[in-house]
């Protein structure tokens, strides 16, 4: 399939510094909801980048709950597995979209002979590592109102967020039930401390 690489660079700033050699090698792969793209075990070959829909790594705790591990709806994903000899988590998508596969040993190449496209690929690993730290420093919270409000501080515009997801898939991600979420919403929302209209949450005060 054909690549608007136009499109692409504005959906994923990273590809507008990527070798032509290693665009020429990419491949274009379309996929629905509910897909399993990898399974964990399974030996990683290819490097993904989304440019649309929504890929989620996920794992499942002893009980059978499933935890997000890391959520995209664009950009590269997974990048934990650029140096591993296999995947620690599913592949899965949950909304039906695109996304680039490069073939692995090539990007390595690509990023030994090519200053600019390793600098711009560090930048994105140190991004992924602050988001990575925030969610863990969530998730060893105890009460979900204290899940709620880090994700809020930590992700919001000045205490603001627009869901771009469900609210069962955003309970996935805090390591939470969507029932807890829901309740725990409306506490919040009761005792003033954050305003919800419709996706929009906004933090007004902790201290209500």
């Amino acid at each position: 399939m054909t690549i608007d690489w136009d499109e692409a660079t504005t959906r994923q700033p990273l590809l507008r510094v990527m070798p032509d050699a290693l665009r020429r090698v990419a491949v274009l792969h379309h996929f629905n909801a509910g897909e399993t793209l990898f399974r964990r075990g399974e030996r990683p070959k290819v490097v993904l980048c989304v440019l649309d829909g929504e890929i989620r790594l996920v794992r499942h705790s002893p009980a059978g709950a499933e935890i997000v591990v890391q959520r995209s709806r664009g950009g590269f994903v997974a990048e934990a597995s650029f140096e591993a000899k296999v995947y620690h988590c599913d592949i899965v998508t949950a909304e039906k979209g695109r996304l680039l596969l490069f073939p692995l040993p090539l990007f390595r190449a690509a990023l030994d002979g090519d200053r600019w496209f390793n600098r711009a690929w560090i930048g994105l690993l140190a991004r992924e590592v602050r988001r990575l730290r925030a969610q863990c420093e969530r998730l060893s919270l105890n009460s979900a109102a204290e899940r709620i409000l880090h994700y809020l501080e930590a992700e919001g515009d000045q205490g603001t967020i627009t869901l771009t997801q469900s609210r069962k898939a955003w309970a996935a991600e805090l390591g939470l039930s969507h029932e807890v979420v829901y309740r725990t919403l409306r506490k919040l929302q009761d005792a003033g401390t954050l305003v919800v209209d419709g996706d929009r949450l906004t933090l007004l005060s902790r201290e209500r």
